[in-house]
């Protein structure tokens, strides 16, 4: 999936439309305008939104859903590249998800797991058990985040 369509399926799921995004952006340390916004979410995308950008708009909506963080920001240089693995765990802390849940989103996407699947989503990359989420198993969780509705 490109980042695109990972932010049109998150706004989609959460109910909200795209005058929220720059508000949310600039909550995860990002400067976006309704302009670029509409470019991206159109049906033909003039442009495309980067992976640092999506990042911060999720880190956004986990302020916006769940408050500021107590603990010290990053350093942007220790920020990893955004991967489907980072992108479905900003969603899981911004929506509070326990794992129960998060396998009802799985099954009501269609693609059903059981515990240890799951918690290989959830790993460091690189060690033993890492599991790389693809494509199909992100748009699996985003699709039963919409039919079951994101609270």
């Amino acid at each position: 999936m490109n980042n695109n369509e990972v932010l049109r399926e998150v706004l989609q799921a959460l109910g909200m439309d795209s005058s929220s995004v720059p508000e949310l952006s600039a909550l995860g340390g990002g400067a976006l305008t309704e302009p670029e916004v509409s470019a991206w979410l159109a049906p033909e995308p003039t442009g495309k939104i980067g992976g640092e950008q999506l990042g911060q708009l999720l880190d956004g909506l986990i302020i916006h859903l769940r408050g500021p963080s107590t603990k010290p920001a990053p350093h942007p240089e220790s920020v990893p590249r955004l991967t489907n693995n980072g992108i479905l765990k900003k969603l899981r802390i911004a929506l509070n998800l326990r794992e129960p849940e998060v396998l009802e989103i799985f099954a009501a996407g269609g693609r059903p797991m059981g515990n240890r699947e799951l918690t290989t989503l959830f790993r460091k990359p690189g060690t033993k058990h890492f599991r790389k989420c693809d494509d199909e198993l992100l748009g699996a969780f985003l699709t039963g985040l919409k039919q079951r509705g994101a609270g």
